[in-house]
């Protein structure tokens, strides 16, 4: 068991979640997921981030009872170690050391040939509860990938990793892919802006067709030029509303979006 606060563990795990934390996690190839529910995703999927090293307080490894964890290694630490390790106010005394997933983007040619794909793109995001929730969102609707533009916030950063509830172990994710890339993979999707201008509604759309959603900064929305795409090879579409709310917040937009185009997808 590890008691030391000044643990070569503890400096590794800090050093991931900490300020550097983006440049560590790409050095490393390795992020951290934390809490019970991550845990359990990763434990059971088939797919997704593989766990390296499992750090587990007493009573948090008795919440794992109910899996196999001989093939994981598991090392248990102390109360005071695992506040230490972690960055949430309290902690579930799970802390997973998991291996940085390194996709190679023409994983994404299948979808080219695809009938009703859907795909979310994320252009500069920067809000990691925003990120997660459209991921989970994502994942919960059937969505085939969630890929983000360069210059997003990074996806396995401790908050987004909470955010995601475990469906990042449940959905292919492609980080820092620019959207000509996507389009060049998956020329036969549309390609959807949402705007408060237009006049053609989500839900009247073709849910045969194949979809590409975009959906931009939380301040400044998709910027066209740094999309490199022009208006007119985006269908523009707005979700309608009976109330007197001005707009919606970008996780709320996107459910919705997410929600609309799935329709039929669940059987």
């Amino acid at each position: 068991m590890i008691e030391s606060l000044h643990s070569p563990h503890v400096a590794r795990v800090k050093a991931l979640i900490g300020s550097r934390g983006v440049k560590e996690r790409r050095a490393a190839g390795m992020f951290i997921a934390e809490g019970l529910q991550s845990a359990r995703e990763a434990l059971i999927s088939p797919g997704g981030p593989i766990i390296k090293s499992l750090y587990v307080t007493s009573a948090g490894l008795l919440k794992l009872v109910d899996f196999d964890l001989h093939e994981i290694e598991v090392i248990e630490v102390t109360d005071a170690v695992m506040s230490e390790m972690t960055s949430t106010v309290t902690p579930q005394g799970i802390l997973a050391l998991c291996v940085l997933p390194r996709p190679d983007i023409s994983d994404l040619a299948p979808l080219a040939q695809k009938q009703a794909a859907r795909v979310i793109y994320l252009h500069e995001i920067q809000d990691p509860g925003n990120a997660g929730t459209i991921l989970r969102t994502a994942d919960a609707m059937g969505v085939d990938a969630v890929i983000t533009s360069p210059g997003s916030v990074d996806m396995y950063s401790p908050k987004v990793v909470r955010a995601t509830a475990g469906s990042l172990w449940h959905i292919s994710l492609f980080e820092s892919v620019t959207f000509s890339e996507v389009i060049d993979l998956i020329p036969n999707a549309k390609p959807l802006l949402l705007s408060s201008h237009a006049t053609a509604s989500i839900v009247d759309l073709p849910l045969e067709d194949s979809y590409i959603a975009l959906f931009g900064n939380e301040a400044r929305g998709v910027d066209l030029d740094s999309l490199g795409v022009s208006a007119s090879s985006l269908t523009s579409v707005t979700i309608p509303m009976a109330g007197r709310a001005e707009s919606l917040n970008l996780s709320a937009a996107a459910s919705i979006v997410i929600f609309t185009l799935s329709r039929g997808l669940a059987g």
